[in-house]
């Protein structure tokens, strides 16, 4: 059977009409073209994939999908990133999450981040003040607000210039020690041994 619906034609004027219509279209909707974009987006299943280095365990969950945060497995995270030292448990800062499934999207790796440290206690954090320098008194770990990782595949340094591309809070480069702290603190960089 033959098309029968009319086809406009399109033409050099009505090219450019539409191009010069899309600028217009987005900013209809209120948002800036990077947020439109991420609205549209919200379909997406944020998934993160752990391997915690001190115990062992590992992980690969989906926390968000259809840009809703999934509490069951928002708890399996803060299990895994739970201060290993003392298995006590503090509830994740799900902005960290976001911050590391961009940081991700940034590298374009899928590897799961290698856990050095996540929560830590403040008994924890005082005893690692102790012992070595670098440990904040404030740190945003006591609040469960930062990670100091890895990714498999990625140098620190590209870890590292990929999190201050992102400019989403504190970045910690550790090359001696082989790990990238980041957190969801002010935009802020340091370099650590």
């Amino acid at each position: 059977m033959l098309d029968t619906v009319p086809r406009a034609k399109l033409t050099r004027r009505s090219w450019l009409g539409v191009c010069l219509a899309a600028p217009i279209a987005v900013a209809a909707t209120g948002l800036p073209a990077p947020a439109l974009a991420r609205s549209k987006a919200r379909g997406i299943e944020r998934i993160l994939s752990f391997h915690h280095q001190n115990t062992g365990e590992s992980l690969k969950v989906v926390y968000k999908a259809d840009g809703r945060l999934i509490p069951e497995n928002l708890l399996r995270i803060d299990h895994l990133l739970r201060d290993w030292r003392n298995n006590e448990v503090k509830h994740i800062d799900p902005d960290l999450l976001d911050l590391l499934w961009d940081l991700q999207q940034k590298l374009e790796v899928e590897e799961r981040i290698t856990v050095l440290s996540g929560y830590r206690t403040p008994a924890t954090n005082a005893m690692l003040r102790r012992r070595r320098r670098g440990a904040a008194t404030n740190s945003f770990h006591m609040k469960g607000q930062a990670i100091d990782l890895r990714i498999a595949g990625r140098s620190t340094k590209q870890i590292r210039n990929a999190a201050l591309a992102l400019n989403r809070g504190g970045v910690g480069f550790y090359p001696s020690s082989g790990f990238v702290h980041v957190d969801t603190g002010a935009p802020r960089a340091w370099r650590g041994v």
